[in-house]
């Protein structure tokens, strides 16, 4: 089938079947800002029934669905290059000859598998239609080019996996944080869901599924974020390398990342791959939205961009999924979902290091250890002393240590430590009100 047809039944099966039902998230897309409107964020994430929600508000608001333009470029009947991207508008008008196209609405998914999209965008948004929206699973790829060639013609929007009040949403699951804490039914029903949150995370397929299945759709989609989103996005020679090295950042998250120790291991055992390759593969990881890396605070921003980093994953279900856990490694769970939820509400995130460390430090004004369990006097000694190194640092009056459910308020030389559980402490907007 010659590949404009294969367009034009693209065109007419979205057209002629429903929007699927799309629970709200926190995340708005604004449907006439005049501006190409990017959501780049990790697979599976949403960005597709974002989509689809602006497509279905668009629709009550009066747009006619066949104004909306929508092409998934992942279909795999789609064989398209940049000089094939105009037969999208001609199947269109041959479909639809009565609507003029600058009336229309485009929506593509994933056009970053279509090299050479940058410059057809740009070429449409000053000629055509300035109602693009647009999605990508690579951060550097879109980032680059759209500040190449679309500056001052974007907004850009990030989708994560879901945050704790989106998944309880998921779930069904109607919790008042400032009211229904104080229910003890609904308090024990929050604490379980949080436990099934801790260890499956929060893609938006999951919280639906069966538990026998939740971890096998897991791994199916680390292993399509490898194999699709760096594997063959960067041509991996040895993806077996790069697979033993994802692992390795696995076992450290929430530690500072050492990939020369990693380089040595690999060395240890025979293989032979440069120091700059892994880093190489660091930077893949990231920009694919695998993990997320936090910078040590220095009050020279040269040597802070140079130090040691924490690196974190995107979900605590992929991170299960991939590694073993059990309660004595639970702490590095609860610190990796406490940073995913402060990566939703925060762009200035970093960790302390002086004589003890504090785990994170939020708009230098906010500090915050993580402790699965608060019950041993090491832990409490460690937590305790790490936390009010870094509020005399940063002269501030109180600090909070986050824990699976232990709760208390200790004060000491001048300053308030919180312990608070950490399905309370992710109530940002109450909890801060100590502040």
């Amino acid at each position: 089938m010659k590949k404009k047809e294969v367009l034009k039944s693209i065109i007419v099966e979205f057209h002629s079947r429903n929007l699927p039902f799309v629970i709200d998230r926190k995340i708005d897309l604004p449907s006439n800002s005049n501006k190409i409107i990017s959501v780049i964020g990790v697979r599976r994430s949403g960005k597709t029934y974002l989509l689809f929600k602006t497509m279905q508000n668009l629709i009550n608001s009066g747009v006619d669905k066949k104004r909306c333009i929508y092409i998934n470029f992942e279909d795999e009947r789609i064989d398209l290059t940049k000089e094939d991207l105009n037969l999208i508008f001609q199947a269109y008008t041959e479909l639809y000859s009565d609507i003029d196209l600058k009336d229309t609405y485009l929506f593509f998914d994933e056009i970053q598998n279509i090299n050479g999209w940058e410059k057809f965008i740009r070429r449409i948004y000053d000629t055509i239609t300035k109602n693009i929206f647009i999605t990508g699973s690579n951060s550097k790829l879109l980032g680059n080019e759209i500040a190449t060639s679309l500056r001052g013609r974007t907004i850009k929007y990030e989708v994560s996996p879901l945050t704790f009040k989106e998944f309880i949403k998921f779930k069904g699951f109607d919790f008042e944080f400032n009211i229904d804490i104080y229910n003890a039914k609904k308090k024990i029903k929050l604490i379980n869901l949080f436990k099934e949150f801790l260890i499956y995370g929060g893609f938006p397929e999951i919280p639906s599924m069966n538990k026998e299945l939740k971890t096998l759709a897991l791994q199916e989609y680390f292993n399509v974020m490898i194999y699709r989103d760096i594997v063959e996005r960067y041509s991996i020679r040895e993806p077996f390398i790069l697979k033993y090295f994802i692992k390795r950042v696995a076992e450290n998250i929430t530690s500072t990342l050492s990939v020369n120790k990693i380089y040595n291991e690999l060395k240890s055992q025979g293989i032979k791959i440069s120091k700059n390759t892994l880093y190489d593969y660091l930077d893949y990881m990231e920009t694919s939205f695998l993990v997320g890396l936090i910078k040590k605070h220095h009050s020279s921003v040269l040597k802070s961009e140079l130090a040691e980093k924490k690196v974190y994953f995107v979900d605590n279900g992929l991170l299960n999924a991939i590694r073993s856990f059990n309660k004595t490694n639970f702490g590095a769970l609860l610190e990796n979902l406490i940073w995913h939820e402060l990566k939703a509400e925060y762009n200035n995130i970093i960790f302390f290091k002086g004589k003890k460390e504090c785990d994170f430090i939020v708009d230098n004004k906010i500090a915050i250890q993580v402790c699965y369990e608060f019950s041993s006097d090491l832990t409490k000694k460690r937590e305790i002393e790490g936390l009010m190194e870094c509020c005399q640092y940063f002269s501030l009056k109180e600090g909070f240590i986050v824990t699976f459910d232990d709760e208390e308020e200790i004060s000491k030389e001048n300053i308030d430590i919180h312990i608070i559980p950490a399905y309370r402490f992710i109530d940002f907007n109450s909890i801060f009100n100590y502040m």
